[in-house]
């Protein structure tokens, strides 16, 4: 039998992403031999921010910005992940057209921190946030309530903030997920802070509907094949926790960032290969893993 090779169909980039390149792609193409500065990588993924440089899209850090604004006029993209109330004042300090592109879902979420945080602070009560030490989203969300939170990355890192009073037991708490996070390990931790906490805890769902379908859809398609090749950028967040839950289904995965990274001993005559990817993985990068796959000798 011939190994056969199939792409998992919900993988690639989420809606967030989506309308951030269309968007940057439809002012680079009225814009011809102008640029885009994004604040920021547009998405996590080496292959697309090559692919999107040649169009004419710049990534900048926010220490860009004085410099930028010195050369004269120029606009400023603020992508999917959202930044804090501060950058935005920057770039308006700074004299820049801003083309603020933040995920529908992320704008939510910010709204709803600063709304908990206000309710909080009448009972001296603790924000939580299940989240990336440093990532893009989290620090947006941080900067929403001037850094008064407590970023948790995992659940058991629980015990050492009710240790070091970072947390207290008898003071109400609410807690939120960056978007992208597992949903079990969301679960895993809010369940471990309704065990601890003797005040009321609130708990919110903002774990992006489209990323928690993701991991049942993504666990049945690991366990369906021999070999999994998990493709996307080294810096991705999201695809770390995907790859992990591949992996955990299925021992034989491999995570991979391009088609140059394959080896023709990770597969038998035969066998099933799926071919999956982050939120940030572009879908054409997925098919030409594929068609690298497809060609190798049996």
């Amino acid at each position: 039998m011939a190994r056969t090779v199939e792409i998992e169909r919900h993988s690639g980039f989420c809606g967030g992403v989506i309308r951030a390149i269309g968007t940057a792609e439809a002012y680079l193409d009225a814009h011809p031999g102008g640029r885009l500065h994004s604040l920021g990588a547009i998405v996590h993924n080496e292959a697309e921010l090559e692919r999107l440089a040649a169009k004419g899209l710049v990534t900048i850090r926010h220490e860009d910005i004085p410099a930028l604004s010195a050369a004269g006029a120029g606009t400023v993209l603020i992508r999917a992940h959202g930044e804090p109330p501060a950058s935005y004042k920057m770039l308006s300090d700074a004299g820049l057209e801003v083309v603020d592109c933040t995920c529908p879902v992320v704008l939510k979420l910010q709204e709803d921190i600063r709304a908990a945080h206000a309710r909080l602070a009448e009972d001296d009560g603790k924000l939580v946030i299940f989240g990336k030490v440093g990532h893009a989203e989290v620090l947006g969300l941080l900067g929403q309530v001037g850094g008064d939170a407590l970023v948790l990355e995992r659940p058991d890192q629980l015990e050492a903030a009710l240790r070091e009073g970072r947390l207290h037991t008898d003071r109400p708490v609410e807690v939120f997920s960056q978007t992208t996070k597992s949903p079990v390990e969301y679960a895993e931790l809010c369940r471990r802070i309704q065990g601890a906490v003797n005040a009321p805890v609130t708990v919110h769902r903002t774990i992006c509907s489209q990323v928690a379908s993701r991991h049942e859809q993504l666990a049945a398609f690991a366990a369906a094949h021999d070999t999994i090749l998990f493709v996307s950028g080294s810096t991705s967040s999201n695809g770390k926790v995907l790859y992990d839950l591949c992996r955990s289904v299925n021992p034989r995965a491999r995570h991979i960032s391009s088609e140059t990274e394959i080896r023709p001993e990770w597969f038998g005559p035969g066998e099933r290969v799926g071919i999956c990817g982050a939120t940030s993985t572009p879908r054409w990068l997925l098919e030409k893993v594929a068609e690298a796959v497809r060609t190798l000798p049996e």
